[in-house]
């Protein structure tokens, strides 16, 4: 009697332990970096800073999730690396992928770039879109003159993503002379929209 209720309470310990390794499992093939898959299978869920890694990240996501529709931000500070940034989010865009920002949430700096690849581009409420100049360490990106070459992988970027011309450095040059790269510029509702930054 005792064996059997000894070998019954194993079984259940043993059930249990696989349901909590299958959800654990479960999970991890969700989680890709900063980005997340949500139960839907339709909608990514991002947080965090864009790093070297983001774009194989996304890439794996996307190559076992192809149903992905939208992004949800809650939170972007930026990104560590300018040049997967870039790529990533040239991406997403050619993916025609809608990105919204959820109430409460924070973009900023290479986190706008981001943003801006959306097909749809919407946000939530008590949201903030931040921006300011670059640096690569040593110089900033006023200290370079109007048309230097330093400016076009951002101006053309911009462009690659349906900006004018004129709409792609207009947004450029307010971001790197609005604040400096040790500060951030909140944008004003009036600059959200000059700029285009919604778009639904």
């Amino acid at each position: 009697m005792i064996k059997n209720i000894l070998f019954l309470f194993l079984a259940f310990g043993l059930l249990t332990s696989c349901e909590k390794d299958d959800s654990i499992d479960n999970s991890s093939k969700r989680q890709f970096g900063i980005f997340k898959l949500l139960d839907d299978n339709n909608t990514i869920e991002m947080n965090g800073t864009i790093g070297s890694s983001s774009l194989k990240d996304f890439n794996r996501l996307h190559a076992n999730h192809t149903t992905v529709k939208t992004i949800n931000i809650i939170n972007c500070d930026g990104s560590s690396d300018d040049t997967v940034n870039l790529l990533l989010s040239k991406r997403v865009h050619d993916l025609s992928l809608s990105i919204h920002i959820l109430d409460n949430g924070t973009i900023a700096s290479g986190g706008v770039d981001f943003f801006l690849a959306g097909k749809k581009r919407t946000r939530g409420k008590n949201t903030k879109i931040g921006v300011h100049s670059w640096s690569d360490g040593t110089n900033e990106a006023t200290n370079f003159p109007v048309g230097h070459a330093n400016h076009l992988p951002y101006i053309n970027y911009y462009k690659s993503i349906g900006f004018t011309q004129k709409q792609a450095e207009d947004f450029y040059y307010f971001t790197i002379n609005v604040a400096s790269a040790a500060n951030i510029h909140w944008m004003t509702s009036e600059e959200i929209e000059k700029y285009g930054i919604i778009k639904e």
